[in-house]
């Protein structure tokens, strides 16, 4: 009798899993539905796709703000082409703390890279025209700073 119920689970265990029935019902393995796993796949593909083009479109703003900085700039620059440099600077925090003392003075300064190096330029004014820049270095030298100079930006143009 021992035999035979272990017999009659052996051949169940066998029979049963390769039964249409039971695998049809979920009930030895799930059975995946391709609809349901398909919808899921291009639910997955949409969302990717947004997150694509929404950064996508943050990249061109991003490049939009920049080219229209480096527009700005350079329009500044032909501009104010003759800058009034009050002092240069290696350590930023010094140039960004006498900028900020003259700026409290009443002067637009305004703080500039020297290409090639290190240095920061503090400007106190920036002029259009030559003549101008040089009658107000000379003003600069008598009462401000004895050691201001002339920086002249070159444009693109040149």
């Amino acid at each position: 009798m021992k035999y035979v119920a272990g017999f009659i689970v052996v051949i169940l265990l066998v029979l049963s899993p390769s039964c249409k029935w039971l695998k049809s019902k979920g009930i030895f393995g799930h059975k995946a539905d391709t609809m349901i796993a398909w919808k899921a796949r291009q639910d997955s593909i949409r969302v990717i796709d947004s997150v694509r083009k929404a950064q996508e479109r943050l990249l061109a703003i991003e490049n939009a703000r920049k080219d229209s900085l480096k527009k700005a700039q350079a329009e500044w620059n032909l501009k104010n082409k003759f800058n009034i440099i009050i002092g240069s600077f290696i350590t930023p925090e010094y140039a960004t703390k006498y900028a900020a003392d003259f700026a409290a003075k009443g002067y637009k300064t305004r703080i500039m890279p020297l290409e090639g190096t290190k240095f920061q330029m503090v400007s106190a004014e920036a002029h259009e025209s030559f003549r101008t820049a040089v009658n107000r270095l000379k003003e600069f030298q008598d009462n401000v700073v004895i050691d201001a100079w002339i920086y002249v930006l070159k444009g693109e143009s040149q």
